[in-house]
Parts: structure tokens; sequence; C-alpha cells
């Protein structure tokens, strides 16, 4: 039986050119409805090696957002992508070199995108890497210092779903648990249950509360609708009524935590004047005063979970929403008990509080990397526009590398970055960009040299995930696309022409390592005490399910249990309330406790017109991946991204359902098709990311005309202890569109000179 597996779920090949999910999948994702369609879109896909024209005559990138592309032969691109890093290796040294990549290009164990890069960049000298994520780089920072454990190893550790749905009576989720998020998870997906857990809670009469703007992030739940941004004084607030009506658990607190001293004098108001309670928080959430005393009440009679999505962290001061929170469930002191206590990420991503089994499947080695320098994920502007200039992360003062070429692999920076019209200023200072990628992205159409990559269903793979219970061989659907390569063949013609293919290869092909790899595989089984079947039989049968694969957990349980024999790795060994070296350091945005900190945009303080800005992920792709697949194509209106309005506002504006509108701020505007959602508050409006960005010049305005949200947010750090992106912090103007509409320009490849190779100014 042959298979294939994704972001977004697996999928069994038809034998007619078609897949179909799983029969095991209770709830298959959307996205893969429109997998195939994107994959096959010849408008779309990057056809043969090309060339900017801009670049081959000598523009130093001036040109690289708007111009045309000459097709190469792989030899000739191969010569130029080796000449390039040669050149800047040898003028400038490899710190001048960015390696960009994401790690949502595959689910495949060896044609993963990142890995490739990595292990060719490390070969060929090294390069200036990036750390963290965008989903979640404020936590990524944070919890190390306050819980002892990255935010992997807290994934890990995290109270499974179903003991929740056996345990807890009352879940306060904020930013809600939505299935749409849950469509998705890195590495690959076997089924999505995440709703079954909710319905069995509400089957034992538990209560489910949705804190968020938009009623519909948990359907079914009791519907707190807070004023986007204002979730830490709300949290606050709770921790504040729960210590000043006698029931904050402070057994567990001296037992379990270290600077409740300090954090207990912030909330009561002893060191700013200011008490943290319900009637201080009401105006600034706008969820009344009797609202929260209610809730907290429950917090502390009932067995309760405090749960916050990924998204309650991508805004300004985001660590402190996290931490504001983990301090309420360590008052409470419920952490530890089955189904209680605190979360981070349900329904983000689909196997956050999953109870599958963790085995440490083997990946393609990488190598070491020669130059130490960094920049946080979500910092590329920043380094491109600010070479030199000094900064803050993590308790260090950094300074941002020179680069002069940028290779960027298997990932869109120009969907999951926040100004976009920024980032398109300082995606003119590199020297040269090369991006390997299947499709004509912004960032392909903004490449010097574009090397056309496979996608997953044109190859062979392995999908391997360690937190999901199955393993899969992943076969090709179709042939490759026009003269596309895989990612370890493009890297192998390079390394050719740099002197170290033999390194790169191993002297192995991609059959060589994806038996290589099962073999791998077959130890890490044996050690997890169960066997795999040989390379052969698992190709044919296309799918092994690992046995007695359930593993209930409970977050902290040893520590609780015991908090001096399974200490935490923090300062003091316990979970941290106020932590004196953040505190000594003295940074913007994040002191040394969970604090309130008013945002620069904010509904607190906007103009009537305003609306906050809620640009979460898509319901039909993952990312900007299969934007134009049926399924994404299909939701649009007249071809732009619905943006979702609540009816009232609307009327109040003027505005009909169906038509297209523009949404603007100081940083850009954008159009988008205008849809109603009473499930939304009235002073927000929802644009989910992931339209292919589309910038034109629109009546001498620059107008994004595709419905891209990130050319109205901010491209700030959320602190400087994390830089972590902003994204949900930001306010917009919307009114209706009557002029005429702009064609799109996405939908079909960039102007390509076919055949000239020979005649543009090609540089030696």
């Amino acid at each position: 039986m042959k298979f294939t597996s994704s972001h977004w779920g697996t999928y069994q090949l038809d034998g007619a050119g078609g897949i179909a999910p799983v029969e095991d999948d209770p709830r298959p994702s959307r996205i893969g409805r429109g997998w195939v369609s994107a994959a096959q879109d010849r408008w779309s896909r990057i056809l043969k090696p090309a060339a900017r024209r801009g670049w081959l005559n000598g523009d130093k990138g001036a040109s690289r957002h708007d111009d045309s592309f000459v097709e190469l032969s792989w030899d000739r691109a191969n010569a130029l992508v080796a000449a390039e890093i040669r050149r800047v290796r040898d003028a400038h040294g490899n710190s001048a070199i960015f390696g960009g990549s994401y790690g949502w290009a595959s689910a495949g164990r060896f044609h993963h995108a990142q890995s490739q890069l990595r292990r060719f960049l490390n070969l060929a000298g090294g390069y200036v890497s990036s750390r963290n994520t965008y989903s979640h780089a404020a936590a990524e920072v944070l919890f190390p210092r306050v819980i002892g454990l990255s935010n992997r190893a807290f994934q890990d550790e995290m109270t499974s779903l179903q003991s929740v749905a056996e345990h807890c009576d009352y879940l306060l989720a904020f930013g809600g648990i939505s299935e749409r998020t849950a469509q998705i998870s890195s590495a690959g997906v076997t089924r999505h249950d995440i709703g079954q857990a909710l319905a069995r809670l509400r089957e034992r009469d538990g209560e489910i509360v949705n804190v968020s703007p938009r009623g519909t992030d948990l359907p079914g739940a009791e519907w707190v609708s807070i004023r986007p941004g204002t979730d830490t004084a709300m949290l606050l607030a709770l921790t504040h009524e729960i210590l000043v009506t006698g029931h904050a658990d402070e057994a567990f607190l001296s037992k379990c935590t270290s600077g409740w001293a300090e954090w207990r004098a912030y909330v009561l108001g002893e060191t700013d004047g200011v008490p943290k309670s319900v009637a201080w928080a009401a105006p600034h959430s706008d969820v009344s005063a009797g609202d929260l005393k209610t809730i907290a009440q429950k917090l502390v009679c009932k067995k309760s979970m405090i749960a916050l999505n990924w998204g309650m962290q991508r805004a300004e001061h985001g660590e402190q929403t996290i931490w504001a929170a983990l301090g309420l469930a360590c008052v409470i002191g419920q952490i530890g008990k089955p189904g209680c206590g605190y979360s981070f990420g349900y329904g983000s991503i689909t196997h956050v509080g999953g109870a599958s089994r963790l085995i440490s499947w083997p990946s393609l080695p990488q190598g070491l990397n020669k130059v130490s320098d960094y920049i946080p994920v979500a910092r590329i502007a920043d380094m491109l526009m600010k070479p030199g200039e000094s900064y803050h992360y993590d308790g260090e003062q950094r300074r941002y590398p020179a680069i002069r070429l940028v290779y960027w692999c298997g990932g869109n920076p120009f969907h999951h970055h926040q100004d976009l019209n920024r980032l398109n200023g300082a995606w003119r200072r590199p020297e040269t960009v090369i991006v390997q990628d299947h499709s004509w992205t912004a960032t392909a159409r903004r490449g010097d040299i574009v090397l056309p990559a496979t996608t997953p269903l044109e190859r062979a793979d392995l999908m391997m995930n360690r937190r999901d219970p199955s393993l899969f061989y992943m076969s090709p659907l179709f042939d490759p696309v026009g003269e596309a390569r895989d990612d370890f063949d493009i890297f192998r013609g390079v390394s050719a022409e740099l002197g170290i293919e033999e390194g790169f290869t191993g002297g192995r092909s991609a059959d060589d390592w994806l038996a290589f790899l099962w073999q791998q595989a077959e130890r890490a089984a044996q050690e997890a005490g169960f066997a795999l079947p040989g390379f052969a039989d698992f190709k044919e049968a296309g799918r092994f399910d690992v046995p007695e694969a359930d593993e209930i957990r409970v977050a902290f349980e040893r520590f609780v249990a015991d908090p001096q024999a399974a200490p935490l790795a923090t300062e003091t060994g316990k979970i941290t309330l106020h932590d004196n070296a953040i505190a000594s350091w003295g940074l913007r945005g994040c002191p040394g406790h969970p604090t309130w900190l008013p945002s620069s945009e904010s509904l607190i303080s906007a103009e009537p017109d305003e609306l906050h800005l809620i640009s979460g992920q898509p319901d039909t792709r993952l990312h900007s991946q299969n934007d134009r697949g049926s399924e994404a194509l299909a939701d649009k209106i007249e071809g732009r991204e619905p943006a979702y309005l609540h009816p009232q506002a609307a009327a109040a504006r003027g505005l009909e359902e169906g038509t297209l509108v523009r949404i603007w701020n100081a940083r850009g505007a954008c159009l988008a098709g205008l849809r109603f959602d009473p499930l939304l508050r009235e002073d927000c409006i929802s644009l989910a990311t992931g339209a292919w960005f589309d910038p034109q010049m629109v009546g001498g305005e620059m107008l994004e005309v595709h419905g891209n949200p990130n050319v109205l947010t901010i491209d700030r750090g959320c602190s400087d202890l994390s830089q972590g992106n902003m994204a949900h912090t930001a306010l917009v103007r919307v009114e209706q569109w009557v002029d005429p509409v702009p064609k799109l320009s996405i939908d079909r490849p960039p102007v390509i000179a076919s055949g000239a190779d020979d005649q543009a100014g090609i540089r030696t």
C-alpha cells in the first residue's frame, strides 16, 4: 500500500493520481483538499533554474522587488551559486553568509529543507544562523529561566489532553483551543482528534471557558470576549482576587516557587501603589469585575487547568502573559495534579497534549557550524538594515552581522515576517540572494538565483514524528514538475562545484539515505522495546504503528512530589515568579516578574474608528503553503483573502458582506474580501496570514492587493529578552474599496526569458 504524509495529515495514494486521508483519521484536515492542485499548478511552480536579470547585470539588488528572470541550465545555475558562495566566503568570510530556512517545507525525515541547507552550508564553512521560531520565541527564551525547561521539553512533558478530559472540571483557555490550528503538526500527523478530548470533558459536565476576542476559537465553550492585548491584566486580577479572598495555596507557593514575595507585593500594589484588583482590570480587559470574581472562585473550587495557545505570546510584552498565567496556576496550587495546572499550546498544533510515547527517531546529520554568530529569527530585517548595530537578547548585548549573501531554502519570510514593506526594502541590501523552492513565492520572486525544488508529492521519504505513533513510507504521487530536483540533488550539484560533494552525500544516494535512516530507526525502536520490520518490508507495507503507544503525562508531577529530589533547572530549582537575573538586566518590555505593561497600539487608547487586527493562522492552507491550491482559491472573494468583521461593525461603516475593503494603517494597506462573523468582537477585524504577498503601486500608494495582513503588523521585538515577533499588536482602519480592482500578479509566474542564458550580461 502506498502513502504520503504532510504537516496537515497522512494520505493513501488512490492509484488514479489522487490522495485520500487514511481511514483512521477521525477529522481529516481541510488543508489537504488543496494540496495536489497546488503542487501541480504550473502557473506557480518554478519550472527551470533562473537568475534575475538585474542581478546578472550588476544592479546590486536595486530591482530585487520587481524584475524579470533569465532561465538557466542546471550546470550554469550550479556554477553561479558555487561562484557566489566562494566569492563571499573568500572576500568576507562565512560570517557574511546567512542561511535562512524554516522547518515546515516537508514532513519527510530526509528531504527536510532546513536540514539539507544546514548540512550543505556547514560543509561549505558555516553561516550565520537564526534562533527560535516565529511560533513561540517568547516562550523559548522565557521558559528555561522560569520553569527550567525549553519549550520543546515542556511540550514533551505537557499534561495530556486525555488527562484533562478525565480529571479537569474547569478548563480556562486563553486564546481558545482551535481545531483550525490543530490541523497541523511539524514533522507529520496521522490523526486529528483534539475535539474528542474536549467532548469527553463536556460529557463529564466539565466547564470550558474561551477567553478570546473570537468565539470561534473554541466552539461550544463559554465565551469571555476579552479586549485583545489585555490578558495579562485579567490574569493579574484573578491572582489578586484569589489572594485577597484567602484562597492562595501558600503551601504550594512556599514549596514549589521562588520570588513569590516580590510578585505578591506587586499584585497587591505595595510596590507601585496600584492593586491589580478586578476593579482595576475590568476597564482594561472589558471583562466585568463580577465575571472576573466568578472565574477566580471557580478556579480555586474546581479541578482547573489554565491553558494558553501559542498566539498569546506573539504580541508586545508577550512574555508577561504566559508568565502571569504560570503565576496564577501556582497561586491556585494545582500544578502537578492529573488534568490540572498549566499548559501552553493545546490546539496550536495537533500533537501538543498528545498521549503518545516519545521516541527519538533519527534525522539527517547536519555537521558542525564553524560560525558561532546568529540572530533571533524575527530580527532578519533589522540584521539586513543595521549591520554592526547592537541589540539585546536573552541577557546578552549582541551586534548584527554584515550579510552579503542570503541562501533561503524551503521557507517564505514574505509570509511570516512583520511589516513586509519594511522587509521589502531591507531585502535589497544583500549582494546576492539565492532561493531554493518549488513555487514562485514572494521570496523566490525576490531571489537573484532561483533553483526549482520538488514538492513532497514528487519524491520518496520517511515520516517519523517523535510525537506520532505511526511511521510511513512516503511514495511519490507524480514525477517532478518541469526540471525540479530534490533539495538533496540540488545541493549535491553545487557541492560538486565547490569540491565537497563526497562530504555532502556521504557516498550515498537519496535511496541509500532512506535505507540508512531506517537502520538508525531500527536501533531506536529496539531501545524503546519493540522491533521494526526490515526496510524492504516497511516500504512494501507503507505503514508501521508503534505498539503500546499510549502514554499519559502530567506536567511537573515528579517535581511537585519532591522539589528537592527533582529540582528544576532554574536559578533556585523552583518555578520562578521573580527572576533575579532578568530583573538585574533592566530590559525594555520584560521586568523581573509578570507585570502589566500597556501596548503601544491598543484599543484602550485607540481612535473611535480603529480596529484591533487579529492575524491568526488560516483554515485552508499551512501558513502560505497551498495558497494556489483549489481549497484556498475557492475560499477567496474576487481572488482576495477574506477578512471578518462583526455585522454591526460593518454596518457602522456602511460595508456589505462580499465586497472588497481596504485595510490600512501607517505601515501599509491591503485589499481583502469582507465576510461577517457575529462571534467576533465589534472592535476587531480578523485577516488570516498566508495570502501570497502581492504589493503594487495603485493610485500613488503601495497597496498589497491580495490580503496579506503582514503589511500592517509591527516589525519590532516583543521585548529585549526574547526579541520574538509581536504580530498580534496592531491597530488598523477599514473602508470600502470603490476604485477599479487591481489584477493580481501572483497568479502567474514573473516575466521569464526562455533560453536567454547566453544573452544577458552573465557575470563570471
